[in-house]
């Protein structure tokens, strides 16, 4: 079982890490936007689940990201990539 917390931790990571960088490297890119929703949208689900649960524990932010891609009627991978940007664009 702690081998699975310090899996998930650790992928939760690398996803955080590998996204941010996808969106630093491409913000030049005429393509940013979309390169980095393809990226999110071709995640594995535990590389989702795992950013999931690091985004969640800003409550409030994660709430509404999530309303907002309700609002939107995006769903399963489709609002991954819409979840990406509103959780990691500065406040």
């Amino acid at each position: 079982m702690k081998k699975i917390a310090i899996t998930i931790t650790a992928l939760a990571i690398a996803a955080l890490t590998m996204g941010a960088g996808v969106a630093s490297e491409q913000t030049a890119g005429s393509g940013a936007k979309h390169s980095a929703s393809t990226t999110v949208e071709n995640w594995t689900i535990e590389q989702w689940n795992a950013a999931k649960a690091e985004w969640a524990k800003d409550k409030s932010k994660w709430a509404d990201c999530q309303q907002q891609a309700t609002d939107q009627k995006l769903a399963d991978r489709k609002s991954w990539s819409f979840l990406y940007t509103c959780m990691t664009k500065s406040s």
